[in-house]
């Protein structure tokens, strides 16, 4: 038998029950549960990863929803307990295994829309912090080191030419990029950005110093003519180890590479080993492979630049995510029809306005009703629905 795992509860007589396996920012998320009549259990643990017999014990006899790498035991377990629904506070659900969801008819949730300014915000911050060696030229002062200015210390690069490999919202990063450093880009997408060219036609016609874009043929087009690399692709089996050795080799000797989307999109091992061959080369990693670890060797070069995953962490989308997490949760309980346009969730996230459940539904997916004011992980194994998904993200 499991052991008990320390819990708060909210709303203790509450008709729903509603369990989030980690404390989450703000309590606008649990008003909107408690309002529904949902008990809400967080569990308090000191554990920053829940075990699966944690978890089993957390699910309990009778679990309405749950908000956390989940498999065929999870899933089971959610299922046995009467669980309807499951909702990562995350974009990512490369931790979820949405055919044992299936399986088991537990609907899943993920919280789009709400943190692509902030990750966009943090890859710019590692990318110039890399380039200039900022953190290299912080820890030289905290040691005492400085004793003067000298014409070649700390001599970072610099370029008028940013590029990156993307999947997903490049526009909005070059935008970030841009207003500060109005660099030239090259993108390597599947789709037109066309708010990209939209951007650099506004700069132009404004007067301002003009840009020029490009989308790139390939990847390797991309990797060969870069100095700074950002990668934002999800992680599927396309796209792991999408930089690897070979690749890596072909990149600029003092290229800088930044990866805010998910550890495994890169080859750590090859990695570790290309930026000790190459000491004027540069990453920012905000995820890892086998994250919350790091490969042997990266934690000590000085060429690299990690933080533990924050890329998401300002308050506002943090507790954003939140919302839109319990939203998710409380939208299957409840029934709600899907929401039309999963980036578009500011409605959902205005404390000022009375929470309106989504009405205009998608589809149907596997005779469930999905809720949700978020994309539905469920999408991605309709090809019909995946095709729609495709089209919103350069609208």
């Amino acid at each position: 038998m499991a052991k008990p795992v320390s819990i708060e509860v909210w709303n203790p007589h509450g008709k729903y029950r509603v369990v989030s396996t980690k404390p989450m920012p703000g309590t606008r998320w649990i008003n909107l549960l408690m309002e529904q009549d949902c008990r809400v259990e967080i569990c308090t643990q000191k554990k920053t990863i829940l075990s699966v017999e944690d978890i089993i014990a957390l699910i309990g006899d009778k679990c309405d929803g749950l908000t956390e790498d989940w498999g065929e035991t999870l899933f089971s377990a959610l299922s046995r307990a009467g669980g309807k629904a499951f909702s990562n506070m995350a974009v990512g659900y490369n931790n979820v295994d949405v055919n044992a969801a299936n399986k088991y008819g537990v609907a899943v949730g993920n919280t789009p829309g709400v943190l692509t300014e902030t990750t966009a915000e943090l890859a710019a911050s590692l990318s110039v912090s890399a380039a200039r060696r900022i953190v290299e030229a912080d820890e030289f002062m905290r040691a005492g080191l400085y004793d003067g200015w000298l014409p070649n210390l700390f001599v970072g690069n610099y370029s008028k030419d940013r590029r990156w490999c993307d999947w997903s919202w490049s526009y909005r990063f070059c935008i970030c990029q841009n207003d500060g450093f109005k660099m030239n880009l090259i993108y390597y997408d599947l789709y037109q950005a066309t708010r990209l060219e939209t951007y650099a036609e506004f700069l132009k016609a404004n007067g301002e110093q003009p840009v020029t874009w490009k989308r790139a043929a390939s990847m390797e087009e991309v990797l060969r003519e870069a100095d700074v690399i950002s990668l934002h692709p999800i992680l599927d089996k396309t796209t792991y180890h999408l930089v690897n050795k070979e690749r890596l080799a072909i990149m600029k000797k003092e290229a800088v590479l930044v990866n805010c989307s998910r550890g495994p999109v890169i080859d750590e091992v090859a990695l570790v080993e290309h930026l000790k061959q190459n000491p004027m080369f540069r990453v920012g990693l905000d995820v890892f492979e086998d994250e919350p670890y790091m490969k042997p060797g990266l934690a000590d070069l000085k060429n690299a630049i990690v933080v533990p995953h924050i890329a998401s962490a300002s308050k506002w989308t943090r507790e954003g995510m939140a919302t839109l997490a319990a939203l998710n949760v409380l939208g299957k309980i409840k029934g709600y029809p899907i929401w039309s346009d999963p980036n578009q969730v500011e409605p959902f996230l205005n404390e000022n306005a009375h929470h309106r459940p989504p009405v205009l539904a998608l589809i149907n997916v596997d005779k469930h009703v999905y809720p949700l004011c978020c994309l539905i992980k469920y999408w991605l194994q309709n090809p019909v629905i995946y095709e729609k998904y495709l089209s919103y993200r350069e609208r």
